[in-house]
């Protein structure tokens, strides 16, 4: 009888694996395979081995875009996390309109990311955007956002004589203009994630709180923030993957895609370039390998030096 049930339970998840290990499994498979080969859209498939790795330890367009998507990670998901906290702490609160509130933080999740893009490329424009438009109602001289290659930290320190470059001057005016766009689209989503982990803390603990004379901010502090541990955790984790994956607002809000100087090109764009401008397909594989072993140790690293701040209940 026990066996007819685990033969009936195996027949049922079947259809499910079966797409998994075709649509997930396979590619993946085929996707390393071919990281050993040297691979075009003409030609026979040459087997070069581990040449394409050694070439991509070479690569200093590589480790450019592996810089900006670094930049682009630091700000993103901090600040997207630690906004979204804030916002679902209000929308938490018996206001009057909640729901409306909450629609309205949702929207751009539901928008389609090549309109967002085009949208936010208006508002950045230098001549007739609506961010240089406010800016010069107080004064305050416009910036030139998607076309300015400097980096935020060479001009921040500027005053003082100290040129950082490369790496170093950190993320271009271009980069940090995708930045704040990125943290807007995102936003909805962590805050209906934050939201839900704090409708689940216990009512009970605030009233013991309270009653032992704790504010409304040591109460977010060692009873909010302690109880939604799991929740922000889970944010931290898939925010880092998705930053990781950000293709299309490069490709929609940058001209020509990736400048100024290359100091928006993230990874998976320059994944792209490989793959389908190059047709270096196999080094383009091999550079995908390279992302996903850098998702992996990051995740792991963020679960052996995070997850130990986490409370579970």
């Amino acid at each position: 009888m026990g066996q007819r049930k685990n033969r009936s339970g195996y027949l049922f998840i079947l259809p499910a694996l079966a797409v998994i290990i075709v649509f997930r499994f396979y590619p993946i498979l085929q996707a390393i395979r071919m990281s050993f080969f040297k691979w075009g859209m003409a030609g026979p498939l040459e087997v070069i081995g581990l040449r394409n790795f050694s070439r991509l330890l070479a690569d200093t367009k590589f480790y450019q875009s592996l810089g900006n998507t670094f930049w682009y990670l630091v700000f993103v998901v901090p600040l997207t996390i630690i906004l979204s906290v804030l916002f679902a702490q209000l929308l938490n609160q018996r206001v009057s309109g909640r729901g409306i509130y909450r629609t309205i933080y949702y929207l751009p999740v539901v928008t389609s990311i090549v309109a967002v893009s085009v949208v936010w490329k208006w508002i950045f424009n230098p001549d007739r955007g609506v961010l240089n438009a406010m800016f010069s109602l107080f004064g305050v001289e416009g910036l030139k956002w998607l076309n300015d290659a400097r980096g935020i930290f060479e001009i921040i320190l500027a005053p003082l004589n100290i040129a950082p470059s490369g790496f170093l001057s950190g993320p271009s005016i271009a980069l940090c203009a995708l930045i704040i766009m990125a943290v807007w689209h995102n936003i909805g989503y962590c805050v209906i994630i934050a939201l839900a982990g704090l409708q689940n803390v216990p009512e009970q603990y605030y009233e013991a709180a309270k009653i032992d004379g704790a504010g409304n901010w040591k109460t977010f502090r060692h009873v909010t923030l302690p109880l939604i541990s799991p929740t922000i955790f889970y944010l931290i984790i898939t925010q880092s993957i998705f930053a990781f994956n950000t293709f299309t607002p490069v490709y929609v809000m940058t001209q020509p895609p990736g400048g100024p100087l290359g100091t928006t090109k993230l990874v998976v764009f320059y994944l792209y370039e490989q793959a389908f401008k190059l047709w270096n397909l196999g080094y383009a594989n091999a550079i995908a390998f390279a992302v996903f072993i850098i998702i992996f140790l990051l995740t792991q690293f963020q679960k052996k030096f995070i997850e130990r701040r986490v409370h579970y209940e």
